[in-house]
């Protein structure tokens, strides 16, 4: 769980550094990488909750 946490709190920060350079910089690629970023950092947190949901199905059963 701490692992997912980790991942996606990453993600996030990474995510921002990029957008924050593209503000200062005005680079495309800056923004393209953001998205992209973002992105996966909305997966991985659909991954977390999806990690915590089977748990408490598994624990109900």
């Amino acid at each position: 769980m701490l692992f997912f946490r980790w991942v996606v709190g990453l993600l996030l920060v990474a995510g921002l550094v990029c957008f924050a350079m593209y503000i200062a910089t005005g680079e495309q690629r800056y923004r393209r990488l953001g998205i992209l970023l973002v992105k996966w950092t909305v997966i991985a947190g659909l991954g977390f909750f999806a990690v915590l949901i089977l748990e408490r199905v598994a624990t109900m059963v």
